[in-house]
């Protein structure tokens, strides 16, 4: 084996990558709403066609404001679809269903704050096969039936903002409220090379080692 070509088969090793999950912060300064009574909404799903799975957990929910009992919601629960878990706890979210949802009231007060973080196939491994993604977006309103957006440009959905994961597994941000910071938490999600990768990038490797001793071996006999 030709010295000059394990770069080559080390770049093959490592070609097959999975993504490291991706994790956003999102902040929002509510205080030109607080003491409202309006309503909270998240929702992550597929798009119109073809959709490679994917989930979605809101972590590390904080705010000065109050959230309703999901029993006193108009929509009558918080939940619908693939969704689990309750506020401030964790929600988790699977785009298995035309809509995953998570609605409720919440009086606002000056800052909320949460997490969102991407993962799931979609996510790690796209498959080139899928011919939609999949959308993260949340809404704030200022009425308990959610029907006046607040804090928000965006006057045909009335999101507040959204996060789009795309069919090569990168994400996309669109921010609609000025009152919003999204940030991707540090370390920056990047590329992770497979288990497997490794193992044959370090065979490879030693191969390489052993190679080399055998060369000079040779030359000094």
């Amino acid at each position: 084996m030709p010295l000059r070509s394990l770069p080559f088969l080390a770049f093959l090793c490592l070609a097959p990558f999975a993504l490291a999950d991706v994790t956003y912060d999102v902040t929002i300064n509510t205080s030109s709403i607080s003491g409202t009574s309006g309503a909270l909404d998240f929702n992550f799903n597929p798009g119109p066609l073809m959709t490679q799975p994917a989930s979605l957990q809101i972590l590390d929910f904080m705010s000065d404001g109050t959230l309703a009992a999901c029993a006193a919601n108009i929509q009558g629960f918080c939940p619908t679809g693939d969704v689990t878990g309750t506020l401030p706890g964790t929600l988790t979210f699977d785009n298995g269903s035309g809509l995953n949802d998570y609605f409720t009231g919440f009086t606002f007060g000056s800052i909320l704050s949460f997490e969102v973080r991407l993962y799931g196939p979609a996510v790690a491994s796209p498959d080139g096969t899928a011919t939609s993604g999949s959308t993260f977006a949340f809404s704030m309103f200022s009425d308990a039936a959610g029907t006046v957006p607040a804090l928000t440009t965006d006057t045909t959905n009335g999101f507040a903002a959204t996060i789009d994961v795309n069919l090569d597994g990168t994400t996309t941000v669109n921010n609609s409220s000025s009152q919003t910071t999204i940030s991707p938490l540090s370390p920056s999600p990047g590329p992770v090379p497979e288990p497997s990768s490794l193992v044959l990038l370090a065979t490879v490797m030693l191969a390489g080692v052993y190679l080399q001793r055998q060369r000079a071996h040779r030359k000094n006999g």
